[in-house]
């Protein structure tokens, strides 16, 4: 999951981890059911917590699952970055995003199955994958890559595309994902303003090891 700064003593130490176990149980529950009806004494029994440590966090249950969904789609966007580090190409970094959300499914379920009931809200969020891809569209476009005119429309495109990809994974596993997702990275990037013949060569590239 996403990390901060260590805490300094064994007391911050513990407020963390007491933290992050609430975050995690309300993840676990977003990725299973999706109900966020379950009652703070659930929760806190899931996290291995007592019940009134809830309210050392959070003041409501909604904003610990805004919190939970906050902290999946941030450690989306750190996994996507870690694999895509010293490419370049802006078509590619694009294309490899999509390429490798369509394994996660198979890799990181819970994540998927949270990105596919959540993200919607999320295209055009101050954290996770969101302004990774709006600065990789803005470099495009400003190296003449992508002949879009504004990176923000472009970015709820392709964050749409996204996510239809994801759900698709989910939904229908029997689907060659690898298959699907190059399909639609090239779908995309021609959107962006690539030639076919150059969007289907960028989407058929070796991809970086998901598991490392």
């Amino acid at each position: 999951m996403p990390t901060s700064a260590p805490p300094k003593n064994r007391f911050e130490r513990r407020r963390a981890e007491t933290r992050q176990a609430l975050v995690r149980a309300a993840r676990q529950i977003l990725a299973e059911t999706g109900d966020t009806s379950a009652s703070i004494q659930a929760i806190a029994e899931r996290a291995d917590v007592g019940f009134g440590s809830f309210y050392n966090h959070f003041e409501s249950k909604t904003e610990l699952f805004d919190a939970a969904v906050t902290d999946a789609l941030e450690e989306f966007g750190q996994v996507i970055d870690e694999r895509v580090e010293g490419i370049d190409d802006p078509a590619e970094l694009v294309a490899t995003g999509f390429r490798l959300t369509a394994r996660m499914a198979d890799s990181h379920p819970e994540l998927m199955r949270i990105l596919r009931d959540r993200g919607l809200s999320h295209i055009h969020s101050d954290s996770g994958l969101a302004p990774r891809a709006l600065r990789d569209l803005e470099i495009g476009i400003a190296s003449g890559r992508f002949t879009c005119g504004n990176a923000t429309t472009a970015l709820s495109a392709l964050g749409g595309t996204l996510l239809s990809l994801v759900a698709l994974r989910l939904d229908r596993p029997d689907l060659d994902g690898d298959e699907a997702a190059s399909d639609l990275a090239e779908m995309v990037l021609r959107m962006l303003g690539l030639a076919a013949d150059d969007a289907h060569e960028v989407t058929r590239r070796p991809l970086p090891d998901l598991a490392r």
